[in-house]
This record gives C-alpha cells, structure tokens and sequence, in this order.
C-alpha cells in the first residue's frame, strides 16, 4: 500500500505544464505558466490538503478492485 502514488498532470497541446504527485505532497510546474501556478497552488494549504486525501479517496479504495 505505500508503494502507491497518485499522481495529477495538466497538459496543454500535448505538453506537460504542471503535476500533483503525492510522494512529493506539492504541485511542480514543467513551464513558465506551470511553475507559476505551482507555486500559488503549493501556498494554498487547502488545495495541498485535498490533493493528499485523493490518494485515499481513489488509490486506497480502489486497490481491491484492479
């Protein structure tokens, strides 16, 4: 169960600007406007907080069934 990651990429014309994993538990931006935003999602601990409990919520729930 701790091997699982859960993880959330944002792509815009097939680039990847910015992604959630939960090892890291914080956005990292791969662009200019990716970094930006990652780093005003990262201050948001409401956001930060609600991306850790996917894991949980999806990963975790769904393990038995695949």
């Amino acid at each position: 169960l701790k091997d699982i990651q859960y993880i959330k990429s944002i792509y815009y014309n097939k680039l990847e600007i910015i992604r959630f994993t939960s090892n890291l538990g914080r956005y990292v931006g791969y662009t200019t406007y990716g970094v930006k935003n990652a780093e005003r999602w990262n201050k948001d601990q409401s956001q930060i907080a609600a991306m850790r409990a996917q894991r949980e919520t999806y990963c975790l729930h769904n393990i038995g069934i695949w």
